[in-house]
Formats: C-alpha cells, sequence, structure tokens
C-alpha cells in the first residue's frame, strides 16, 4: 500500500459509473466502517468534460484522458466503467500491466478479450475483478469462486438478460407482438434505443462465456458458443406452451460432459416447464440455477441490471479489491486453472424439441412430416395445431406442433432440409428446445 487511504480511479461516467459515484459518496461513513479501510475518488476519466452529468463532480476529479488514472503513481485501483471493448480493453490491459488491480462490469470487453486478460492478469498477480458482468446485483462470481468452490459444476441454466426475459413475459401476459412489447420496454428504459444485443442473443452470450469460463477454468471465445435470440417468438408460441405446459424463456444453457469432458455452450429461446422456478422469473428480473455435485442445484435471482445493482456490484469487489490490497501475493480475481477444453459441436446437443410448422389445410401433410420424422428415427411425443390464415389466394393455412423427443440436433436439421422441398410446408419452422431441468 502506498499510504493509509486507498485511491480509487474511476473511467467512465456514464448509466453505472454515475451510480457508483453515487453511491460511494452517499454511503462512505457506512463502507469505510464496514471494510475497515480508508478510500478517496481521485480521479474521473470522462469523454467529455463539457458534458452535463447527473451527479456535480468536482471539476479538478475529472480527466478526459484515461492514461492519467494507470500512470497516476497515487492510484491504487481502477475501475472501468467506459464501456465498449477497444478503450476499455486497452485500459484494463495497461492497468494490470502497471500493477493496478481492475473492477470492471463490461460483459463485451471481457467475453472477447477475458482469456487473454485474464492470463495477463494471473501472470502478473495483479487482480481483475468483475461481480458486474454476469448478473447485475446477482453475486454469482464470488458464489462460484468461494461459496461452491468444492463443487464441480455440472450445470449453469439461466435467464441473464433483463430486456428480453421483460419483453417475453409481457407477450405472454398481454398476447402482444414482440415489437410492441420491445417499444413498450423502451418507453420504460428497460431496452436501450437500439437493443439488438438482447434481442439477438448476444448480451446473453457474452455473460455465458464469462461464467463458463470462471466455472470451469478455461478460456473461451464467442466463435465457441451458439447464440439464437428472440426474434422468432410470437403470441402463438405462447399459447401452445401454455396449452403444452411450459413458458418461453431466453436461457443461458451451460453443461458439463463427464464422458468426454466437454462443454455445451448455447443461448436460446427455450420451452421451461412451468413448475421449475426459472418459469416464473419474469419482468427485468434474472435468475441462474447452478448444478454442482456436492451442493445439488441453487438459484440465484434478482436485478441484472440497471444503475443500482450493477453499482453495488461494482462497489462489492471495490471492497473486496481495497481488501486484497493488504495481501500482496494473494488474491481473488479470476486465474485459468485448467487446459482448453473443448466445446460440443451444436449438431452433437441432445434436446427434445417444439416445431412448430405453417402448413396447407390438406390432405397428406401430417402424414408427410411424421414419415420424415420416422425416416431419421426421431420420436413424436404430441401434436396440436390451431388455425392460421386464409392467403390471398383462398388457401387455408395452419400452425401445425410436433413435440419431439430427444435427438441429436444434427438429425433434426435433416428432416427439416428435406421438408423444405414440400409447397405444402413452410420452409421457415420455428424450433424451440425444451429443456429438463430437472435432469
Amino acid at each position: 500500500m502506498k499510504g493509509e487511504t486507498l485511491q480509487l480511479g474511476l473511467a467512465g461516467m456514464g448509466t453505472v459509473g454515475t451510480g457508483v459515484y453515487e453511491t460511494l459518496c452517499r454511503n462512505y461513513s457506512l463502507l469505510e466502517a464496514r471494510a475497515q479501510i480508508s478510500f478517496a475518488v481521485k480521479r474521473i476519466a470522462v469523454r467529455d468534460l463539457a458534458r452535463a452529468r447527473e451527479v456535480e463532480v468536482p471539476a479538478d476529479l475529472l480527466t478526459d484522458d484515461w492514461h492519467e488514472l494507470v500512470n497516476d503513481p497515487e492510484i491504487d485501483i481502477i475501475i472501468e466503467l467506459i464501456g465498449g471493448t477497444t478503450d476499455a480493453y486497452a485500459l484494463i490491459k495497461a492497468a494490470i500491466l502497471a500493477g493496478k488491480p481492475v473492477v470492471t462490469g463490461n460483459k463485451a470487453v471481457l467475453a472477447k478479450y477475458g482469456s487473454e486478460l485474464f492470463q495477463l492478469s494471473a501472470e502478473k498477480g495483479t487482480p481483475l475483478y468483475f461481480e458486474a458482468s454476469c448478473g447485475g446485483g446477482i453475486p454469482i462470481v464470488q458464489c462460484l469462486q468461494n461459496s461452491l468452490i468444492c463443487n464441480k459444476v455440472e450445470s449453469i441454466v439461466g435467464i441473464i438478460n433483463g430486456t428480453s426475459n421483460y419483453i417475453l413475459s409481457s407477450m405472454r401476459e398481454t398476447g402482444e407482438t414482440m415489437r410492441d412489447a420491445l417499444e413498450k420496454a423502451q418507453a420504460l428504459g428497460f431496452a436501450e434505443a437500439d437493443p439488438s444485443f438482447d434481442i439477438n442473443g448476444w448480451d446473453a452470450a457474452h455473460k455465458a462465456l464469462i461464467l463458463a469460463m470462471l466455472a470451469y477454468g478455461t478460456p473461451l471465445s464467442a466463435d465457441k458458443i451458439s447464440v439464437y435470440g428472440i426474434e422468432r417468438v410470437e403470441s402463438v408460441d405462447f399459447r401452445f406452451a401454455e396449452q403444452l405446459g411450459y413458458t418461453i424463456k431466453l436461457l443461458v444453457v451451460i453443461k458439463h460432459h463427464e464422458e468426454n469432458d466437454s462443454l455445451e455452450l448455447r443461448v436460446q429461446p427455450s420451452f421451461v416447464p412451468k413448475q421449475h422456478l426459472l418459469a416464473s422469473v419474469d419482468g427485468v428480473f434474472n435468475a441462474i440455477a447452478v448444478k454442482g455435485d456436492v451442493v445439488g442445484e441453487t438459484i440465484f435471482y434478482g436485478r441484472g441490471a440497471g444503475k443500482n445493482p450493477t453499482a453495488s456490484a461494482v462497489i462489492g469487489d471495490v471492497v473486496l479489491a481495497m481488501r486484497e490490497c493488504h495481501l500482496p501475493g494473494y488474491h481473488t480475481g479470476f486465474q485459468p486453472y485448467t487446459k482448453q477444453m473443448d466445446v460440443l459441436p451444436m449438431a452433437e446437443t441432445v434436446t427434445p424439441y417444439y416445431v412448430r410448422f405453417r402448413v396447407q389445410d390438406k390432405h397428406g401433410v401430417i402424414a408427410s412430416i411424421a414419415a420424415m420424422l420416422a425416416k431419421y428415427d426421431i420420436g413424436i411425443s404430441g401434436t396440436t395445431s390451431t388455425m392460421c390464415e386464409v392467403d390471398a389466394n383462398g388457401v387455408r393455412w395452419n400452425h401445425l406442433v410436433f413435440m419431439i423427443h430427444a435427438c441429436k440436433w444434427v438429425r433434426l436439421k435433416y428432416v427439416l432440409r428435406e421438408l423444405a422441398t414440400n409447397d405444402a410446408i413452410d420452409r421457415h419452422p420455428v424450433v424451440f428446445r425444451i429443456e429438463d431441468l430437472n435432469s
């Protein structure tokens, strides 16, 4: 330590950065009493010095050059909240090389550069803390690193994007379209002006990669995860799900396959049994179910985003970093500890499926689909249908649903490819996995 009072450098004064600064100021006495450490914010890096801010900040604290935080010998800990990947990556790497512990909530930079940064952190003995990157106010990182440390993690399944969960919840409750639900989420401040990463599943995928690296100690890159968003979910799918005893959630699924020591990594809309706790997680809330070989299944629940929950996670890491500054050579920042693990190809993954076809109301269509499934030795657990529309030519179209027994994804893909040549069947069926969360 350089002195009795630890000096913090904060990079970024957006939504989360503002929440962190406000909380550090408002709850300073509480934090100092609980942590038993004196601290102060010495410097704040922002992009635009002239920009109006939600919170009053002394002008002499501000700079528009993040290098000043790294180069200042009096700053002990860096808090990176600038967002994006380019500058954030450069800042985190420079801070680690300078021997300054880093606290970040940046899931995108960790998903893209995490393997490199974690390895550098381990080599330099300089910790990188990232609780806020995975679940907002849910303390999943500390639980995996400490509370569940004796467990082999068998699976992590969760809802870790609040925007998509709000949209799906609203669609289920009101029957509205995804577009209408999205516009409502934006009006309420639950969705960004550009919600692409929430809708297409990549926000959840970034968090999933971080959780997988943390749980299994292995480096991973974004090309290793299969990602499908909620773009094709329609209100009719919720009606069928309700009839069949399910609801629909955008799930992150991380599973370890012991037999070949491989990981299954995917994000996709899934049918979730209504009796499982994850089915009742609605609105902007998140939940993460972790199954360990010792503890069994545990579920972590809370707000997954927003200024205050994320600020809470960031400051928790800041206090941890301050405490560990007293312990040279020891830190609980993540360090990779296993070899590179194989990722199971998506073609080899196995689940039951919900498949909704749009088909012409004519003789033999159901039989043709059933015959094609039988050709590839895929069983059918049930079927149901409902009227869809009458087109401009007077042809009646129906929604035809098949519930498929568990099979490898590659076999179902073969079926769908061959059925695409049938003019009575729309060539773009809707396919959702059905998750057996009790296995």
